[in-house]
């Protein structure tokens, strides 16, 4: 979650170095974004057929080996793959810790303060990117937002060997590779469109072709789990209300919560006039609240079960996004800005760890390495189509607001993040509906041998 915004404050001096042009600088995070939501599916299934323990070392050391080589680049090509290795080892080490720490943990106290930790550290990833980068980029050189991740891959590789216990395969039947295909290219079909769309407009063809041949994979992928013995995602899976809404709010939160970090980012540096390390220590309240938020839920979820703290959260986000909706020229840091970052930051540590209860505690064992990849899916899917909604709602009121001899003022522009704020926020709200309906505190147990 850091490696998905450390780079967005080190793109300038990365343009700068490598001469790269505007419009391939996007690939530095779309091709991190790209592999990463595309391969999930993939890689936690392997989690569960491979071995937990053993796709974890073998994520985290490829995640290493391609911030080494995203850091030596000289060229774009290599930096770009670079970047793509890192999302292809994200992939796969995700879901293998997050199913290795449901098996560690048993359902109980330890495994709620356990999800406490987890969804603090998730959380908390990509508002303290935004803070690292900066101060990396400017005290040493941008090549360090990824030779940081060398050493840590280094630790999680030897300490997991000494730590972590070792974790025979859950799943023993054939593999789902038609299954595997399917999902991979629809999911990287529909993130690689969505930022095409956003990038090159929604009227463009190449653009439109892609996401129509994503969602045709999709739907064939949907299909063939249908009918398959052995299915990729189990169809107890998405039987499961609880592991269903779960997935849909986290989808949800990824769409609405997104804007919040692109836009904000845009007016600090814009408008408020902050350098990279000052824009990301403005997101330091935020990673704070995120981190008292997600303790207190990791205590407070044996209590109060899952819905009520999911509940909490969507109010909480819902109420920080229309809060920014007034967002203006003249608006400050203390009056506008802090406070809708501390109560996204309590939103979203509560919605870390309930989420992680709700959309991965509920599945079996078996299903755990799967369930935390569709889970960490729907987050990345639910950010690509909501950055590139909301910019599209957001550039569309700008240029409705700025006559056509004239640039767009800093009133047209932050007029349209308003609107973006307030879409969001109306996407937050569905998010609390589908909880009030979908999340149960205690699912039912599945029905042995049903698929």
């Amino acid at each position: 979650m850091l490696d998905a915004t450390i780079v967005n404050v080190a793109l300038t001096d990365m343009q700068d170095d490598l001469d790269l042009a505007p419009t391939a600088l996007h690939w530095v995070v779309t091709g991190y974004v790209l592999a990463f939501g595309g391969f999930l599916l993939l890689g936690g299934r392997l989690a569960d057929r491979v071995g937990r323990r053993r796709m974890f070392i073998v994520g985290a050391a490829v995640f290493g080996t391609g911030s080494l080589l995203a850091g030596l680049a000289e060229t774009a090509v290599v930096l770009f793959g670079g970047r793509v290795i890192q999302g292809l080892a994200a992939a796969v080490l995700a879901p293998a810790a997050l199913s290795l720490l449901m098996a560690v943990f048993p359902p109980g106290r330890d495994r709620t303060l356990a999800l406490g930790v987890w969804g603090g550290v998730s959380a908390s990833g990509t508002a303290l990117g935004l803070i690292l980068g900066g101060v990396l980029t400017e005290a040493l050189s941008w090549e360090w937002v990824f030779w940081v991740n060398v050493p840590i891959a280094a630790i999680a590789v030897a300490g997991a060997r000494v730590v972590l216990p070792d974790s025979p395969p859950e799943q023993t039947e054939r593999f789902d590779l038609a299954g595997g295909v399917l999902a991979t290219a629809g999911l990287a079909g529909l993130v690689y469109g969505l930022v095409q769309a956003a990038e090159s407009g929604w009227t463009s063809v190449p653009a439109l072709l892609v996401l129509v041949m994503s969602v045709l994979a999709l739907l064939a992928f949907a299909r063939v789990q249908a009918v398959r013995p052995h299915a990729l995602v189990p169809l107890r899976l998405i039987r499961n209300p609880t592991v269903l809404g779960g997935n849909l709010v986290g989808l949800i939160l990824g769409a609405a919560i997104y804007a919040l970090f692109y836009f904000l980012s845009l007016f600090m540096g814009g408008t408020l006039g902050y350098g990279p390390v000052a824009v990301g220590l403005a997101f330091l309240p935020m990673t704070a609240a995120i981190a008292v938020a997600s303790t207190a839920a990791g205590k407070l979820l044996a209590r109060t079960g899952a819905r009520s703290l999911l509940v909490a959260s969507a109010l909480l986000v819902t109420a920080a996004l229309a809060s920014l909706s007034r967002i203006a020229p003249d608006s400050t840091y203390l009056s506008t800005l802090l406070p809708a970052f501390v109560l996204a930051g309590c939103g979203l540590g509560l919605a870390f760890v309930a989420l992680t209860t709700a959309a991965v505690g509920s599945a079996t064992p078996g299903d755990s390495g799967v369930a935390a990849a569709l889970f960490n899916a729907g987050q990345q899917v639910g950010g690509a189509i909501g950055l590139a909604v909301l910019t599209a709602v957001s550039t569309a009121r700008t240029a409705s607001l700025t006559p056509e001899d004239a640039g767009p003022s800093r009133s047209a522009i932050t007029q349209g993040w308003s609107l973006g704020f307030l879409v969001s926020a109306g996407i937050m709200s569905a998010g609390l509906l589908i909880t009030l309906v979908m999340i149960k505190d205690r699912s039912p147990n599945p029905v042995p041998g049903q698929r």
